[in-house]
């Protein structure tokens, strides 16, 4: 068998073992709610932070949130949940 990169073998592993991928690959996982609301798992903590600005990194780099009246409701060692009137959300390196 040649040899297969870490994020293939481990693409394989979460089908075979039905294991959801963003776990798996460490990827961050966001759901958001209109534009009122976002919830982000698997951060690797907060850049900066202002009313209208939230950079966090991740594991892709930097997820960037634009908007206005944004407020950290929840923090914890791997999610974050914000509120506010969110105008975007990118990544950044």
């Amino acid at each position: 068998m040649p040899f297969m990169n870490k994020n293939k073998l481990k693409n394989r592993f979460s089908s075979v073992l039905d294991i959801p991928r963003d776990v798996m690959l460490d990827l961050p996982k966001l759901t958001i709610i209109g534009d009122i609301q976002i919830y982000i798992e698997n951060h690797r903590g907060i850049i900066e932070y202002t009313s209208a600005l939230v950079r966090l990194s991740t594991s892709l780099g930097q997820l960037i949130i634009k908007g206005e009246n944004l407020v950290l409701r929840n923090i914890s060692v791997e999610e974050i949940y914000i509120e506010g009137r969110i105008q975007e959300v990118g990544f950044g390196r």
